[in-house]
């Protein structure tokens, strides 16, 4: 599968099963299944985002997954996946023989991959034998079928996403910054270009120190740099009916001359390459160090911190800019959430399905957003914090176990959700204009889901790596690795792989599954 730094982000959850109720929207006797008293046991994936703190437990064994055990009835062995090598982590337990019961993803590129190696299982017997509750939801949400089924066969399970989960990435500035240089935001990649020149040289922050940068960001820097040039990784693409992977594009050039020119000129920090976790990146960002934040459209705890350490800060939402190539939306997800799919050793999949059926049934709210009353209340049907400081501890990773989750609020919703803290509310107002800034510019997709054919996973798991080592070259290595000399590299090693066979099967896939339809 080709690796893609986007991812991303948007946020992921886990998997337990539970035992059969007298009614699938009841939770006032769970894990009392007719006849026996005995829990049911699955063991689950959970992505591992280092969010959980030391006194609140691990990713295995926390108070949302005590919840979970106690609420559901079931006995869960949650496996910790980090969340930058995923799909390698889940790659190894696979070819183990020691994969979860249950695995979940957002790449439905890597299901296929699974589904191609005969790791995982279709599920449609099972949905219609033992689910009353996640099949009437499919029946209401007929748009999610294509993207859960294979060859005609349901494959994964999933939940529509909110707007707040279409959403992903996003770019912030110091509006700060701009008015004290006398700057106005900048709309092009020329002026955002100029503006990060400005930051790193201007001495924004005031202190007579050269300790500024354009721009900090976390795993979604390079995806944002790619949508906005129309040439992301993560995508196949329409040039002239032909479909074309996103970084062979022509349009690729460009995105590595832009990384390359921000290296080069020090517009970044350029330890980043070793940065694997982003860490410093983050921090540089908080403590009020750099001027553009590369990110997500929502960065609460970033915000919080930043506030912390320079009151004065003003942050603010800041559009894609346009280039050449015209204006484009940053990334965007298709409107299936997560992927849960059953591995093909699974011993009960009659409690995994019993499993969704509680989730769907709002099960998932309590997990998301805590207990009421000590985490949250309702106003209006929304959960208004109660206490920012203890949520940011121990509810910041519970939304990763909230699976089959429908969350879907309104920009206006964010103020009633907030705590009553002077940063809480001034964050709230940000966020909803951040979500709207984040689905103003309609995001470039040219088919609804990517291409899946055995020599294309072939090819891209060999030809990933490669590219990878090729672009850092050409970001880090000066001026004799020109992004021209990059795309030819990349090119070839394409070639190279049997790129050519897969391009062929890949314009034959698309007219059979996407212009055909």
């Amino acid at each position: 599968m080709i690796k893609q730094k986007h991812v991303a982000l948007t946020l992921v959850a886990s998997l337990f099963t539970i035992a059969a109720c007298s009614s699938p929207t009841s939770t006032d006797n769970p894990g009392k299944a007719s006849g026996e008293n005995k829990k049911l046991e699955v063991s689950v994936s959970i992505l591992d985002r280092g969010q959980v703190a030391s006194d609140e437990g691990t990713y295995e064994s926390n108070r949302t997954t005590k919840y979970i055990s106690e609420k559901s009835g079931i006995n869960v062995k949650w496996v910790p996946i980090l969340r930058t090598e995923s799909t390698k982590k889940l790659n190894t337990l696979i070819a183990a023989g020691e994969a979860p019961d249950m695995m979940w993803e957002f790449g439905r590129d890597y299901m296929a991959t699974l589904k191609e190696q005969g790791a995982i299982q279709p599920i449609d017997d099972y949905i219609e034998k033992y689910s009353t509750s996640y099949k009437a939801y499919l029946k209401a949400h007929p748009e999610l079928k294509p993207y859960t089924m294979f060859d005609g066969k349901t494959y994964m399970a999933t939940s529509a996403r909110g707007i707040d989960a279409i959403a992903n990435h996003g770019m912030w500035i110091r509006q700060d910054w701009l008015d004290k240089l006398g700057l106005k935001a900048p709309t092009t990649m020329d002026e955002m270009v100029n503006v990060m020149r400005a930051f790193r040289d201007k001495d924004p922050d005031g202190n007579g120190k050269n300790d500024t940068l354009g721009a900090a960001f976390n795993y979604n820097y390079a995806g944002i740099i790619q949508a906005m040039y129309a040439s992301n990784k993560s995508n196949w693409y329409l040039d002239n009916d032909k479909i074309v992977y996103g970084g062979l594009t022509d349009r690729y050039a460009d995105v590595l001359a832009e990384l390359k020119l921000f290296f080069d000129e020090g517009l970044i920090d350029k330890e980043y390459i070793t940065d694997k976790n982003f860490q410093k990146e983050r921090q540089l960002f908080v403590t009020g160090k750099a001027g553009i934040y590369f990110a997500s459209w929502n960065i609460g705890a970033e915000y919080r911190e930043l506030k912390q350490n320079v009151p004065n800060s003003q942050l603010v939402p800041l559009e894609p800019v346009s280039t050449k190539y015209g204006k484009f939306g940053l990334y965007q997800e298709p409107p299936a959430n997560r992927l849960i799919v059953f591995n093909k050793d699974m011993k009960n999949p009659e409690a995994a399905i019993k499993l969704l059926d509680w989730w769907i049934d709002k099960n998932w709210f309590d997990v998301r957003f805590g207990t009421e009353g000590v985490h949250y209340k309702l106003v209006n049907g929304v959960p208004q914090t109660i206490d920012a400081e203890k949520n940011k501890k121990e509810t910041i990773y519970a939304p990763e176990y909230a699976v089959l989750d429908q969350w879907s609020p309104k920009p206006e919703d964010f103020a009633v959700m907030a705590a009553t803290d002077a940063i809480s509310q001034e964050y709230a107002k940000v966020q909803g204009e951040s979500l709207k800034v984040a689905m103003k510019n309609k995001y470039r997709r040219d088919i609804p889901f990517n291409p899946t054919f055995p020599e294309l996973s072939e090819t891209s798991t060999s030809y990933g790596p490669l590219s990878d080592d090729i672009e850092t070259k050409v970001i880090t290595g000066g001026a004799q690795y020109t992004p021209q000399w990059g795309m030819e590299q990349l090119r070839k090693e394409w070639k190279r792989l049997g790129g050519d066979n897969v391009d062929k099967l890949a314009q034959d896939w698309y007219q059979n599954n996407v212009k055909g339809k």
